[in-house]
């Protein structure tokens, strides 16, 4: 049932609200790119477990919200 309800849009739901915590917290550009490339790492692991891979929408989901706080950070200093 879990898997199930994961693998909707809640994935992206609970990655952007946790994301959106952390983006208050006032974290460094390379401190972004750490939790990207952990959400990248993550995401190729999870395809080849066989339990987890119902769940891989997480770490993804977090990787590209991820990148577009740090590009929205890169946007806001240059302007």
């Amino acid at each position: 049932m879990l898997q199930r309800a994961l693998g909707s849009g809640w994935g992206v739901l609970i990655s952007g609200v946790l994301l959106g915590v952390l983006g208050f917290v006032g974290l460094s550009a390379e401190t972004w790119r750490g939790l990207i490339v952990l959400g990248l790492l993550l995401s190729c692991i999870m395809i080849w477990h066989r339990q987890l891979r119902h769940f891989v929408l997480l770490p993804s989901a977090f990787a590209l919200i991820g990148g577009m706080i740090l590009v929205m950070m890169n946007v806001k200093l240059m302007g």
